[in-house]
C-alpha cells in the first residue's frame, strides 16, 4: 500500500470519452458489450468496444452521469483514435462524442465514489484494498511507485491492461471478462454479440484469463510453456506486484494445472484473482 495514501497521483494512459445528447445512452447501449440501459444515473460498470468478429477493440469504466450523458474512462485505448472510430457509427443519432482533456488521477488507500468540488470519483475498490479513479480538478504529479501498485491491483484483479499489440486479438470469453461482468448474452444486438452469444451458450470457452507469478517479465504477445516446452499460453499483459513477483495475464487452457506454466524457462505458478472490482457491486 501507498504511504501516501491521500495524495493523488497522475494516471497517465488514460482518456476520458464523453456521449452526450438524446441518443446518448441507446447508442452507447447498441455498440457496446454491456447493458448499457441497466445502469441508473451516477452508475457505473466495465464495458468494451468489439469488432463485428467479438474481438475486443478497447475495455472501459462506462459511467452513466445522466439520462443523456455517458463518460468512457479509458486506461489504454488513444482515446482521439476511439472516438474518431466511433463517430462513424453516428449516423442520424442525436449525440456528441468529445474527448474533454480532464485530468486523470487516482489514490490508493481510500475508496469513495461521487461527485464533489468539481471532481468526479470512481470507486475501484476490491479485495485487494481500496482505491479511487478521479477525474477532473487539478492535474495531480506523477507518482511512479504508485502508478505501479494501481496498475498491478488492476492485473491482480483481472482487469486485462491491453497494449495496442493486443487489441483486435481476445474475446470477451478468452479475457474472462464475465468476472468483472463486462459484456452482456442478453441483450439485443451489438457489434460482435453474435460471437460472444455463441461461444457463450455452446460453451465454447475452453480457454481464459489465468494470472501466473513469475520473477521474470515476459512481453505482450510472448508465449508461455508448459514442463516440457511446449506452447501453453500466450502473454496479454504484466504487472510488478508488491511482492517483487512479476504479475503475468495469459490467455490458456482454462484446465491446465496451477503448476504447469514456465516463463523463459522459468517457474511460473498460477494464482487465483482477487474479486470485488464486478461492478455495479
Amino acid at each position: 500500500m501507498t504511504d501516501k495514501p491521500h495524495v493523488p497521483f497522475a494516471l497517465p494512459g488514460h482518456g476520458l470519452v464523453t456521449l452526450e445528447g438524446r441518443d446518448a445512452i441507446a447508442f452507447s447501449h447498441a455498440q457496446f458489450m454491456s447493458d448499457v440501459t441497466s445502469l441508473g444515473d451516477g452508475q457505473w460498470h466495465w464495458s468494451g468496444w468489439l469488432t463485428p468478429k467479438g474481438r475486443v477493440l478497447a475495455l472501459f469504466a462506462l459511467l452513466r452521469r445522466a439520462p443523456e450523458s455517458v463518460w468512457l474512462v479509458l486506461p489504454d485505448a488513444d482515446r482521439e483514435s476511439f472516438a474518431s472510430a466511433l463517430r462513424r457509427f453516428v449516423f442520424r443519432s442525436k449525440v456528441a462524442i468529445a474527448t474533454p482533456d480532464l485530468p486523470i488521477s487516482a489514490l490508493l488507500g481510500c475508496g469513495s465514489g461521487g461527485s464533489r468540488d468539481g471532481v468526479l470519483s470512481l470507486d475501484m475498490s476490491g479485495e485487494g484494498g481500496p482505491r479511487t479513479l478521479l477525474i477532473g480538478g487539478d492535474p495531480a504529479a506523477p507518482d511512479p511507485a504508485a502508478l505501479a501498485r494501481w496498475r498491478a491491483a488492476d492485473v491482480a484483479h483481472g482487469l486485462p491492461r491491453l497494449a495496442p499489440a493486443q487489441a483486435e486479438k481476445w474475446t470477451p470469453q478468452q479475457l474472462s471478462l464475465e468476472r468483472l461482468r463486462a459484456f452482456s448474452v442478453k441483450k439485443g444486438c451489438y457489434p460482435g454479440q453474435e460471437i460472444v452469444a455463441r461461444t457463450h451458450f455452446l460453451g465454447q470457452a475452453k480457454r481464459g484469463l489465468r494470472l501466473l507469478a513469475a520473477d521474470v517479465a515476459p512481453a505482450p504477445g510472448e508465449r508461455v510453456q508448459d514442463a516440457a516446452g511446449e506452447p501453453l499460453g500466450e502473454v496479454v499483459c504484466v504487472a510488478t506486484g508488491t511482492d517483487g513477483l512479476h504479475l503475468i495475464q495469459v490467455v490458456a487452457p482454462l484446465d491446465a494445472a496451477d503448476d504447469a506454466f514456465r516463463v523463459h524457462g522459468r517457474t511460473a505458478p498460477a494464482r487465483g484473482f482477487l474479486g470485488g472490482l464486478a461492478r455495479p457491486a
